[in-house]
């Protein structure tokens, strides 16, 4: 079943080169095809859809240090607003 498919998705995956798309559609597309053919191949051959629950757990983990990591670069947005960033090169002339 997964070898059918992995074949459809290869087919598919060709069709979809011929498209006459703009180029970020074009990437959209072949993303989605990718991680069609990705999670069959991760979730067949490397046995992960019988562990739902500890992916699960996993899953949330990498989406709250995501979200921490998120919170803190948009926290120090303000610390530099209305400092006037002056190039090394002539940082020399105003000292």
């Amino acid at each position: 079943m997964v070898f059918a498919g992995l074949a459809i998705g290869t087919v598919v995956t060709v069709a979809a080169s011929n498209l006459q798309v703009g180029v970020a559609i074009g990437i959209f597309i072949a993303m989605v095809i990718a991680t069609l053919k990705g999670s069959m191949v991760a979730g067949f051959f490397m046995h992960l859809t019988n562990e739902k629950r500890l992916i699960y757990f996993l899953l949330g983990i990498t989406a709250l240090l995501l979200a921490v990591m998120v919170f803190i670069t948009f926290s120090t947005i303000g610390d530099q607003v209305g400092v006037q960033i002056i190039p090394e090169s002539a940082s020399h002339s105003v000292h």
